[in-house]
């Protein structure tokens, strides 16, 4: 049987989702590191975004249907219920986190940090300060969200894995955090599913220091 391949670079969280994936799969792949709009990309997302998968002549673009290919695909633990309430409620948290969190979370607060647009480069705090309201209502929603330990019923799921990769990416800045500490349920649902093997075998490597 071909090799499976995830194709993208360890700092992307989609990439790192479709990795865990087939690590809770329980599913050997290859890691073919590849930036966005490489050629090995391009080949196969028509936009040039990562993740991308190859299984032999089976090529696939964006992490939802790469992991809905490993889910279905291949043997296995389950990553969806396998219900059609238990299916649907995951899909909704998925949808969610690709709609709602991810932009917040990652495209909006993360990056006031990391790719500021102000003039000196220093974290643009107009925009952090401005969305906290914004930050703290969500953080309020998947707080209930996952009182049971889990976004469905009582197991891990793709939606995990979604949401456990970018609210532990986006809680490394400090309002977030704080906001998190204060939780009741997500404070430790967060810390537990980081502390899965498919998550700590997926951790991106340190950025390099800063020249002096």
């Amino acid at each position: 049987m071909a090799a499976l391949q995830i194709i993208g670079i360890p700092q992307s969280n989609f990439t790192r989702i479709a990795r865990m994936a087939a690590l809770e799969k329980g599913i050997a792949y290859d890691f073919v590191v590849a930036g966005p709009h490489s050629p090995e990309v391009k080949a196969i997302h028509p936009a040039g975004k990562v993740p991308v998968m190859r299984h032999g002549d089976v090529t696939i673009f964006e992490s939802r249907a790469i992991t809905h290919y490993i889910d279905d695909h291949f043997p296995g633990p389950a990553l969806t219920p396998r219900t059609p309430a238990g299916d649907a409620q995951v899909e909704q948290w998925i949808s969610y986190h690709n709609s709602i969190i991810d932009p917040l979370f990652i495209r909006k607060y993360s990056f006031a940090y990391v790719f500021p647009k102000t003039a000196d480069k220093k974290p643009d705090r107009d925009a952090i300060d401005g969305m906290q309201p914004a930050l703290a209502r969500e953080v309020e929603v998947l707080d209930q969200a996952v009182a049971s330990g889990h976004l469905v019923g009582d197991r891990f799921t793709l939606a995990d894995i979604y949401m456990t990769t970018t609210l532990s990416t986006a809680r490394r800045f400090p309002e977030l955090d704080a906001m998190i500490k204060k939780t009741k349920n997500l404070s430790g649902y967060i810390d537990r599913h980081t502390a899965r093997e498919s998550y700590k075998a997926t951790m991106p490597p340190p950025p390099p220091p800063k020249s002096q």
